[in-house]
């Protein structure tokens, strides 16, 4: 299914981008004729993550590279939005792992776009919560409260990692609880009809022992496909099952067991610029074929000393997809 792999970001590579600054995490959407990317990270490499974005010039068909960085006139890097109202729940950990979604507020009676994300108030490494920002026209608008906290057991107190789908009325999550730290991530699902309050019951979508840590949602042709990460976070040899795999449904349903058998399409096999991929976001060919661009987050050790000598990386794959069978 997958073809060759390419480097979008590397902070140690200027060609890829600006050096130094780590940016992964990529949400990718088309908006009024061009391909936007909504990204996590750190312009310097160090602080508190934000939101920045990249585009493809307006009209150019979707493509692995081209993307350019939004910066000001000296060149650096500009987040997408202030932290004017959301600073007590994001202000000290950052924005992490971005979700773009459009869809109805039942509320004001109108189509939104918001940029979906996970915020930590104490630190980069959480514990976290998920809110959004909200686009009035002319600029993204951060929230004065999170949108989507904890709240089960199972959950340990953290949800991140959101990735979101407007469909038949509802804004539909799929998100990540628990923590890396104590090596324990559970998949969950809950929807809501504004995307705000009102949330279903938090529901187990993928059982800790699969490591699911993202399951991105498209449509094609009537029916959904789903490409998620199954990750590996100890020390040793990852499993064989470590890597991105595809599956496909006839709804987008918050069951797992409603998906087709998952097919893997890219290992965790050390590529030099990356391993052990996660935080898949994928998109379509607009001609209506099986081509998808799947962009994904990866690392690599580094010679620098000190407790994480690694640099954070952002790749690209052209996949195939399969016809598939839906359940």
């Amino acid at each position: 299914m997958g073809n060759t792999e390419v480097k979008v970001f590397d902070p140690r590579d200027p060609s890829t981008g600006l050096s130094g600054a780590e940016l992964l995490d990529a949400s990718v959407a088309e908006r009024g004729g061009q391909w936007w990317m909504y990204l996590a990270g750190q312009a310097r490499g160090y602080g508190a993550t934000e939101l920045y974005s990249a585009s493809l010039p307006s009209g150019a068909p979707l493509s692995a590279t081209a993307w350019k960085l939004t910066c000001d006139a000296a060149g650096e890097l500009v987040p997408v939005s202030d932290r004017t109202l959301s600073r007590p729940w994001d202000g000290n950990g950052g924005r992490h792992c971005p979700s773009y979604v459009r869809g109805w507020d039942p509320g004001k009676r109108e189509w939104v776009e918001r940029l979906y994300y996970a915020g930590a108030a104490e630190n980069l490494w959480g514990p976290y919560t998920i809110g959004f920002l909200e686009w009035d026209g002319e600029r993204w608008v951060d929230q004065p409260e999170p949108a989507f906290v904890a709240g089960e057991d199972w959950e340990h107190g953290s949800v991140y990692e959101p990735n979101l789908i407007y469909h038949d009325g509802k804004w539909k999550m799929w998100y990540v609880a628990g923590a890396n730290q104590e090596d324990y991530l559970v998949q969950g699902y809950a929807e809501s009809e504004d995307g705000k309050t009102g949330w279903s019951q938090h529901r187990i979508f993928a059982p800790p022992e699969m490591r699911m840590f993202d399951f991105c949602v498209r449509e094609r042709g009537g029916s959904f496909d789903a490409i998620f990460a199954r990750v590996w976070v100890k020390e040793g040899t990852a499993p064989t099952g470590t890597g991105l795999w595809w599956a496909r449904a006839a709804h987008p349903s918050g069951a797992l067991s409603d998906w087709s058998q998952p097919v893997q399409i890219m290992t965790a096999e050390d590529r030099g610029w990356h391993s052990g991929p996660w935080k898949p976001s994928f998109q379509l060919d607009r001609s209506g074929g099986e081509r998808a661009l799947v962009f994904f987050d990866g690392l690599y050790r580094t010679s620098d000393p000190g407790p994480f000598p690694f640099a954070f990386t952002l790749g690209c794959v052209e996949v195939c997809l399969p016809a598939g069978r839906t359940t």
